[in-house]
């Protein structure tokens, strides 16, 4: 296991914004976010790069938004994934039906992990409500045989879409569905997926994001379909005194520690207002049946060789 040493101060910048995807792409951790602002201000999305976990750089407004002549608000929640040597990007606009008839889930490309990201299509990749599931919140991950799934889902129902090869569409599932409804219990938004030791573990998020009930369940399952019913909290306020509404979490594996990371968004105590949303880094833990372990919110920890420290966890 190879030697590494970081530091993670929480949040990572004074800023806010809000529900991360997280990547590591071309030697370079990489974190996506919304831009936490009123709705109509949300016209565009940024990213941060990392080398070492400690010391990020921010690039703002990723997304070339000309190829979106219909988004006039609500550009949120990023995911991506890469594919032949380009990096498809999806986000969401116009926070459908209550702004615009036209708007959903888009996807954009381009030939670097952080853009700018240019419009594929001429119309949104989802547009419409499917299984009850508004087209926000996307999350695309990539099994180990190649195909790659969308996630996505608000307004408490979750869908799962298998994408094509040229990632402009997608394939239906064996039965003729093309959106497939997978919405675990306690579910709002949020949702996240990724696989260790064999098993799909399914993260989402429930609660309100403007308060202190947000948080993150998780499951376990043997299928990227679930089912996901066995479920437990594994991020919430609890008795933590400087943050809570913990919530909507993207993560980050490093292969050669065997560390887990969730990456996720939370408001401090000390600043009330709704779009003040922080972006932060914790530390995700396993028990021995597999199961991820609650996870402490902290505001400066350090990793060292393999051993773990958290400073002022209460300040």
């Amino acid at each position: 296991m190879k030697d590494q040493h970081f530091c993670i101060k929480n949040p990572i910048d004074s800023g806010s914004f809000a529900d991360p995807e997280a990547r590591f792409y071309e030697g370079k951790y990489v974190i996506y976010a919304t831009k936490s602002l009123p709705y109509e201000e949300q016209m565009n999305q940024v990213c941060w790069t990392s080398t070492d976990l400690t010391n990020w750089t921010r690039h703002d407004d990723i997304i070339d938004m000309s190829g979106y002549p219909w988004a006039k608000a609500c550009i949120w929640a990023p995911t991506i994934i890469e594919k032949g040597g380009k990096y498809y990007y999806i986000f969401a606009s116009n926070d459908i039906p209550h702004k615009s008839e036209i708007g959903g889930l888009e996807i954009a490309v381009s030939d670097s992990p952080t853009g700018p990201f240019k419009a594929m299509l001429d119309h949104p990749l989802v547009g419409e409500f499917y299984n009850g599931a508004q087209p926000i919140d996307a999350h695309l991950f990539k099994d180990d045989d190649g195909t790659i799934y969308l996630y996505y889902g608000g307004w408490r129902h979750c869908n799962i879409a298998r994408m094509n090869d040229d990632m402009t569409g997608f394939v239906p599932f064996e039965d003729g569905e093309i959106f497939r409804e997978i919405t675990p219990p306690d579910y709002v938004e949020g949702p996240c997926m990724f696989k260790k030791d064999g098993k799909y573990h399914f993260l989402w998020s429930s609660g309100s994001w403007t308060k202190g009930t947000y948080r993150v369940n998780a499951a376990v399952a043997d299928s990227p379909f679930g089912p996901f019913e066995d479920h437990n909290t594994i991020l919430c306020t609890g008795d933590c005194t400087f943050a809570n509404g913990p919530g909507h979490n993207g993560y980050l594996y490093l292969p050669e520690q065997d560390l887990y990371l969730i990456v996720y968004h939370r408001h401090q105590n000390d600043k009330p207002g709704k779009h003040d949303r922080f972006m932060c880094i914790d530390v995700m833990e396993f028990d021995e049946n597999g199961r991820i372990k609650p996870i402490v919110m902290t505001n400066h920890w350090e990793y060292d060789n393999g051993e773990i420290t958290v400073h002022d966890p209460k300040n």
